[in-house]
């Protein structure tokens, strides 16, 4: 099995502010677990002989026209926020002020 466990999958939860029960927490842990196995698989498998490829198929510049559709008012947008202040979403500081 893989490398993940149900503190992981908490921890992973919390960061992103979702709330879980522990049957989702379990059932969560499974899922992540079978990904990071098929992650790995995949990693043992492609060798040095097999290009790195971002994009399997050869596209480039394709462009549609902007069209100006409908918005969220700055209400509508911060009203799922966890904190806001003046009109915008309030995070946590990751840097020093610099």
């Amino acid at each position: 099995m893989a490398e993940i466990n149900r503190e992981d999958v908490a921890h992973l939860a919390r960061l992103a502010h979702i709330d879980m029960s522990a049957e989702e927490l379990d059932r969560m842990t499974g899922e992540l677990a079978v990904i990071v196995d098929s992650i790995k698989r995949v990693s043992e498998v492609a060798g040095d002989d097999i290009p790195t490829t971002s994009h399997p198929i050869p596209l480039s510049n394709v462009y549609r026209e902007d069209v100006v559709g409908e918005t969220l008012t700055n209400e509508e947008a911060l009203s799922g926020a966890p904190d806001n202040a003046d009109g915008r979403f309030k995070v946590p500081a990751i840097l020093d002020g610099e």
